[in-house]
């Protein structure tokens, strides 16, 4: 570790939290250099959807690069890239009668957030954006100011950039429906919220919890959205691409965000992000946003491969299944731990504490057991469980394992748990 102690940035992060070397990795499962094993609950933090080392998307990355095929193209007509588009327009758009433009905005999710939030002001001709408490949606300066998260918001980033911040789906508690409270400053021209261009909202909270919106709400939020003229954009980044079951998270509510941003496992797990909107609000002068990186044709190889599982409806059947069981076996761990509660949907949940940095001693626990899990929520309070779709069952139900006996060694042996109603 010394060469990364000596070298690399302070700001380095997941190292700290899974000190090891990794050297190898196949579906969900990673090895370190001494060839100890370890279970991914992680999957680079949901880019590794298809697991680690997709024989399906590794074949195809080494065809194309074998056939000498162009790397880098910056936004030029390519192969690669008109396959991917194909591919998503028949495989994913038109099944769902989604009529959306596509935008190729950079490396990572940040620049599609970025991209979005720049054109609905662009089309609206306002500047403000509505965001929601304990959203998370980048940390470049933008997308940073619609992040919640304290953490984050260091005041000297100058964050502030137009931005208001109204209560997600819960936040006031089950007796408060937030629609009505956001209706309320949107029609008070008193209240000091001005008319933003749009609105960006995560149907699931990844890193600010695992908070999940009802289908009612966020249909109730679409309605408000076109009653006072405001786009709404729905960052399916880290729930999207089949996490919660169907390949767009908003799916389950059926609305139809008017801006959808995309990464992570779009890319098959290399770096792509894009942007769906639809085509009137595609209002750019060409060139007029750009980036070096908008045209990985290695990510368009490897996203073409992946969606081959969206041909048929296996996978999001399969997500389901493996989500009951996940669910199940948790709730069986909530039963030994009074106080805490589980909160998640197909194969994204989250296990929360009620304790500062609770979740942290179970997952350095946990890894010392050989699993990779990470936590989420502002004070690290909850244990966050993202294994790949395509993990096998035996592999699931051994990591779920993992995390009950890393509950009983750590939380549990130190009654640290409130009391309160477990789910």
């Amino acid at each position: 570790m010394r060469i990364f102690e000596r070298r690399e940035s302070e700001v380095r992060g997941y190292i700290r939290s899974f000190p090891a070397i990794f050297d190898t990795a196949k579906g969900a499962l990673l090895y370190d250099e001494q060839g100890k094993r370890y279970v991914d609950f992680f999957s680079g933090a949901g880019t590794l959807n298809y697991g680690h080392n997709n024989p399906d998307i590794t074949g195809a990355l080494i065809a194309y690069l074998e056939g000498h095929g162009v790397i880098h193209g910056l936004d030029k007509a390519t192969v690669a890239k008109r396959n991917f588009l194909q591919k998503l327009e028949d495989t994913i758009l038109l099944p769902r009668h989604l009529d959306y433009k596509v935008q190729f905005t950079g490396p990572t999710g940040t620049n599609a957030v970025e991209t979005a939030l720049k054109l609905a002001r662009l089309v609206k001709q306002r500047s403000s954006i509505l965001a929601f408490t304990n959203a998370y949606h980048g940390l470049t300066m933008g997308a940073l100011a619609v992040t919640g998260n304290s953490f984050y918001r260091d005041e000297s980033y100058g964050i502030r950039a137009n931005t208001a911040f109204m209560p997600y789906d819960g936040y006031l508690g089950p007796e408060v429906d937030t629609i009505d409270y956001l209706r309320r400053y949107l029609e008070d021209g008193s209240s000091g919220l001005d008319l933003p261009a749009a609105a960006i909202v995560e149907t699931v909270q990844a890193e600010g919890g695992v908070n999940v919106a009802r289908d009612e709400w966020l249909q109730d939020l679409e309605h408000l959205c076109r009653e006072f003229d405001i786009l709404l954009i729905v960052d399916d980044i880290q729930a999207g691409n089949g996490r919660t079951g169907p390949f767009f998270s908003f799916e389950r509510a059926g609305i139809t965000p008017d801006m959808v941003t995309m990464s992570k496992s779009i890319g098959g797990g290399l770096p792509l992000a894009l942007l769906l909107m639809r085509p009137e609000l595609d209002q750019w002068q060409p060139g007029e946003h750009t980036g070096t990186f908008r045209g990985n044709n290695l990510a368009f190889v490897a996203a073409t491969e992946a969606l081959r599982y969206w041909d048929n409806d296996k996978l999001s059947d399969a997500v389901l299944f493996k989500g009951a069981i996940m669910k199940e076996a948790l709730e069986s761990m909530l039963e030994k731990s009074p106080g805490c509660e589980l909160r998640g949907c197909g194969m994204i949940w989250g296990l929360d504490l009620k304790k500062n940095g609770a979740a942290k001693e179970v997952s350095k626990a946990a890894f010392e057991k050989g699993m990779l899990i990470e936590t989420s929520g502002c004070d690290s309070q909850v244990l966050k469980l993202l294994p790949p779709l395509t993990i096998e069952e035996p592999l699931l139900k051994e990591g779920l394992n993992i995390i009950d006996e890393a509950l009983e060694e750590t939380v549990r042996s130190k009654t640290v748990f409130a009391v309160g109603s477990a789910l």
